[in-house]
């Protein structure tokens, strides 16, 4: 269940009814329902499908807020540039990103792309180890020949256990979780590179760097 979302007058959107800043009650903006169909549709608009959506992306992924607000407006008629705002604001996962460029606001995806953009580097810290939650029937191609992006641009990595089994059960109620060796692929000149909160990526993870774990 997605939560709903507030607001605060002076600290901004949170997802506890209390600001937890200054712990007064929070103005309703979203329920958790439309806010994860808002979401969705935003995720998807950015990574996957721009030009049916009605968006223009740069060749870095980026298109402006105005943009993104006409096409969320003519997606849902109870949507506003206030319910993007707190949807962008409030992601869980760090997906989407937010930056002023030439007196303009401008937002992309952090990760997760199937259309061609080039997000340059992070200077986000990386872990020792990561993490992959997958179907059991990809198991033995996976182990056979290593991570591959399919039909992503980059291979989706997980800082935690709980996040790749989290990541594994939208292919599988029974996931199966991948350990990779992070560290020991940096040190072999494999580039690793940060995205959102929580979230890692990298062109391939061979074989020899991983191996299946129980938890």
């Amino acid at each position: 269940m997605t939560d709903p979302v507030f607001r605060c007058d002076d600290h901004g959107y949170h997802e506890d009814r209390s600001c937890p800043t200054c712990e007064r009650s929070g103005e309703l903006v979203l329920q958790g329902n439309p806010r994860r169909r808002l979401s969705k549709f935003v995720s998807g608009a950015l990574r996957h499908f721009p030009d049916d959506a009605g968006v223009e992306l740069d060749d870095a992924g980026w298109t402006t807020r105005e943009e993104l607000i006409t096409a969320v407006e003519s997606k849902y008629d109870w949507a506003s540039a206030g319910h993007l705002d707190a949807v962008i604001a409030t992601d869980p996962k760090g997906r989407f990103e937010r930056d002023e460029r030439r007196g303009e606001t401008v937002v992309r995806a952090a990760y997760g792309h199937s259309v061609d953009v080039d997000l340059g580097g992070a200077d986000g810290p990386v872990p020792d180890t990561l993490y992959h939650g997958t179907a059991p029937r990809n198991l033995d191609d996976i182990l056979s020949d290593g991570l591959k992006p399919m039909g992503r641009q980059q291979v989706h990595l997980s800082g935690s256990v709980d996040d790749a089994r989290e990541v594994g059960t939208r292919h599988a109620d029974d996931p199966v979780l991948l350990e990779i060796d992070a560290a020991g692929m940096r040190s072999d000149g494999l580039d690793i590179v940060a995205r959102g909160l929580s979230t890692y990526t990298t062109d391939r993870v061979p074989p020899s760097y991983l191996r299946r774990i129980d938890r």
